[in-house]
């Protein structure tokens, strides 16, 4: 929980330091775009041979060595004198915070029973650390200077490395039942980093996780396309621009806590959507909030228009949806994939979520610089109707029976 709060603490601070940049090194919305989709890229990038490290080494020392790598990368930040000495420290930034979801998620799926609960709780830590980000940095830019700022936000990150150096856990808890399993999922010969990544890639593929890596990409097409540039846009909408905060706190930017908002009401969605997962089959789940997307972002334009309570309700839906989708697609993998090559399989999964959705943050750029917000939000409602049509196509997919499959998880080929 507290590696799952320290990524995306830092993940989510940096679209705001981005509208701060802009300004600072004076440079274009779509040179911007690129130079944090090449920090965001290999976030997701790195995400496959670090699942391949979890499979030998196991998670407890990759999770560590994330969160103290994650924290000297945004003090880096703090020296940056170009925009390309900013893209260098995000760069690096993306690739220790690649090792964390391959490991974390890896640890849960076989170290808890209760999957579907503790990822729930999981995601809430995780949208804890995603609203406290961006409100801690809209609250520390307020006062400090930006480089100041990036310091401070490193501070959590070394604090959760010393304790993690001392928390103790058993990793395989919930192989003990069947010790074949638990055999190979911790033994390095038996792990696809030992044995042939090829092999044990070329497998995946070809059972009902390509479906699943497909929806997850989808996801992060979404999720990144909609979150990075949000701040920005919400801070041009008229109705926030007209809200006059107190003398003291002129120099508020409205819009910076509507996404913090965003990001508060998506705990909601993290914890009722993981609790679901025990109760429905999860591909159903993943289309019923991809066609709830696919309406939120057809609706941005006409909402973005109207008063401040109908873009508050507007947030907190999307928040909670955006979130929702979560839980669902990492159950979707544990139930998916074999428990031996569930740190690969988390690696592709995030490889597909924050490496190739990041695509979105720079084709974004381009469209809210050369079209429209219309268009970006058009492409976002389409990238929701294909995860939709994917998951359908998922929910007759039988799934893999381990040891470690949730007790409650339907068989969706019934």
């Amino acid at each position: 929980m507290l590696g799952h709060a320290s990524v995306h603490w830092f993940e989510l601070a940096i679209p705001l330091l981005l509208v701060v940049w802009l300004d600072v090194f004076e440079v274009s919305v779509a040179l911007i775009g690129f130079i944090v989709a090449l920090g965001y890229a290999p976030f997701g990038l790195g995400a496959l041979p670090a699942g391949v490290l979890v499979d030998r080494y196991g998670p407890k020392r990759l999770i560590l060595c994330c969160l103290a790598g994650m924290s000297v990368a945004f003090i880096t930040l703090a020296f940056a004198t170009s925009i390309y000495a900013i893209a260098v420290s995000l760069l690096l930034w993306g690739l220790l915070a690649s090792i964390y979801h391959p490991a974390g998620l890896a640890l849960i799926s076989t170290g808890v029973d209760e999957r579907g609960t503790v990822f729930a709780w999981h995601g809430i830590a995780g949208n804890l650390g995603i609203a406290l980000g961006p409100f801690a940095t809209a609250t520390l830019l307020l006062v400090f200077d930006w480089r100041l700022v990036a310091i401070a936000l490193a501070v959590p990150g070394l604090l959760a490395t010393l304790y993690g150096l001392r928390a103790e856990f058993d990793p395989t808890a919930a192989l003990e039942a069947d010790s074949t399993t638990a055999s190979s999922a911790t033994h390095e010969t038996d792990s696809p980093a030992a044995s042939s990544l090829f092999e044990s890639s070329r497998t995946l593929f070809a059972s009902s996780f390509v479906l699943v890596f497909a929806i997850v990409t989808c996801v992060g097409l979404y999720y990144r396309g909609v979150l990075t540039y949000l701040p920005e846009l919400l801070n041009g909408l008229p109705a926030l621009a007209a809200v006059d905060p107190p003398g003291e706190l002129a120099e508020l930017s409205l819009g910076d806590y509507f996404y913090v908002w965003v990001l508060v009401a998506g705990m909601g969605g993290q914890y009722v959507a993981g609790r679901l997962t025990d109760r429905i089959a999860v591909s159903r789940g993943v289309a019923i909030v991809f066609v709830v997307l696919a309406v939120l972002a057809v609706a941005f334009l006409p909402v973005s228009g109207s008063g401040v309570w109908l873009i508050v309700l507007y947030c907190g839906v999307l928040g909670f949806a955006l979130f929702a989708i979560e839980p669902f697609y990492q159950e979707a993998v544990a139930v998916y994939t074999p428990a031996e090559t569930r740190g690969l399989s988390y690696g592709y999964t995030y490889l597909g979520m924050f490496g190739l959705g990041s695509a979105s943050i720079a084709v974004g750029g381009v469209l809210l610089e050369s079209v429209s917000v219309r268009a970006l939000f058009g492409l976002l409602a389409v990238y929701a109707l294909v995860g939709a049509i994917i998951a359908v196509r998922l929910v007759r997919r039988p799934v893999v029976t381990t040891a470690t499959a949730s007790p409650n998880s339907p068989d969706e080929s019934d």
